[in-house]
């Protein structure tokens, strides 16, 4: 068989599912050897692919180009050297894999839907004498799962110390996970990659021990896993701490001016968690008035009295520990106005002191004012005398007379 004849020997289908691939032997002149092969610059025949990258359950894109053709086709091989595309023509049947563009110098392919399988040396040939190959490498990524968070399940107490677990799977390589409060980023967990042994992914866990405070309670944890195939944030697993502490007591009036014969409640808050399952209210030396009556976390005072005055104290138990709380009653006159508090104070003086200078500084101008027009009107009135030779002459200029000179007019200003 003639070269030419040789070149021209196409990879044909049998049928809709049927392939036959040309085969070459070793040491046949169809078969390159590293000596045959040529520098895409230099041999405008010689396929050029590039390497990719793409994420399990992504589509992946495969272009082979050749700078001239001579009428011979190309092929896309897959990993086991399976004829994927012939020219326009299906070699494999695998509908994840499509036909992207062909032309006399272009072959591109796509894999859609792409395996963890997939991943590897992909091979684009030209059907010249001696067959001209280029070779691409597919990079497939695998997506770790969302993260599964444990150490939450019981309450920590305030002081205390937890030991927090996160884990997630599947990814490649591995992934690396992130702990925050709100949204804050904690430092030390301890982090660990195992290789799952049914697939070339991997498994990371971390681990990740808290000091806790009252303060901590209800703060919301989060895992967060960080990796190629995810944009930040992507895959994340938030849980809330449960962080149990003694009551601190506080005793809240109904009224800021309890007046005498009205009715007043003291309200006990335990502050805790859980919050406290006994109150107890007692008066500091003596006991509770007649007409005061404890309910729970309420005192109340039926009708106030001067006799209720005194200090009292809310004694507050939640099974963890206990605070107690006092107030002091000072109950007022009936008439007895509300003060105003500081800031109503000095917003008072502040306006007051406006008003204060405003008037200070009409009074001036309007004292200026006066001054002034006085001053004009009798300087006027005596300019009749300025050139009177004695004082009968000034007083007949002053009257509107005159004495052989100019005439003294007056003006008003």
């Amino acid at each position: 068989m003639s070269h030419s004849a040789r070149r021209s020997l196409p990879l044909f289908l049998l049928g809709p599912d049927c392939v036959i691939s040309r085969s070459y032997p070793k040491n046949g002149l169809d078969v390159p050897s590293p000596s045959a092969s040529v520098h895409p610059g230099d041999d405008p025949l010689q396929p050029v692919t590039s390497d990719e990258t793409v994420s399990a359950g992504g589509t992946v894109t495969l272009t082979c180009r050749v700078a001239e053709n001579d009428n011979s086709s190309l092929q896309w091989s897959n990993t086991a050297q399976q004829t994927l595309y012939f020219g326009e023509k299906r070699a494999l049947r695998d509908n994840r894999i499509q036909l992207h563009r062909s032309t006399p110098t272009e072959l591109s392919i796509t894999i859609s839907e792409v395996q963890l399988s997939d991943e590897g040396e992909y091979t684009c040939s030209l059907f010249t004498m001696p067959v001209r190959t280029a070779r691409a490498t597919v990079t497939v990524l695998g997506v770790p799962s969302k993260p599964h968070l444990s150490g939450f399940e019981n309450p920590v107490m305030e002081g205390g110390s937890v030991t927090l677990f996160c884990s997630s799977t599947g990814s490649k390589p591995p992934a690396q996970l992130r702990w925050y409060r709100e949204d804050q980023e904690l430092p030390g967990g301890q982090e660990k990659v195992e290789s799952d042994p049914d697939n070339p992914t991997y498994k990371v866990s971390s681990e990740l021990t808290l000091e806790v405070s009252r303060s901590d309670n209800k703060a919301f944890i989060t895992c967060a896993v960080d990796h190629a195939t995810l944009t930040s944030g992507n895959k994340k697993s938030v849980q809330a701490l449960r962080v149990e502490y003694s009551p601190n007591v506080q005793i809240l009036p109904s009224s800021d001016l309890p007046r005498e014969g009205e009715r007043f409640n003291l309200q006990c808050l335990g502050n805790s968690n859980p919050e406290p399952n006994s109150y107890i209210w007692q008066k500091k030396d003596g006991a509770l008035p007649p007409l005061a009556k404890s309910d729970g976390a309420f005192l109340h005072f039926e009708m106030l009295n001067k006799s209720d005055n005194g200090v009292y104290l809310c004694l507050a138990d939640n099974g963890i520990g206990r605070s107690q709380g006092a107030y002091i009653l000072l109950v007022q006159d009936p008439t007895a106005m509300s003060s105003p508090s500081g800031v109503d104070h000095a917003v008072i003086g502040g306006v007051v002191a406006v008003i204060v200078f405003i008037l200070l500084c009409l009074l001036i101008i309007f004292g200026r004012y006066l001054i002034r027009h006085k001053g004009t009107y009798l300087t006027h009135e005596a300019k009749g005398s300025d050139d009177a030779p004695d004082a009968d002459t000034a007083i007949i200029n002053a009257e509107g007379g005159t004495s052989g000179g100019e005439d003294k007019k007056e003006y008003f200003i």
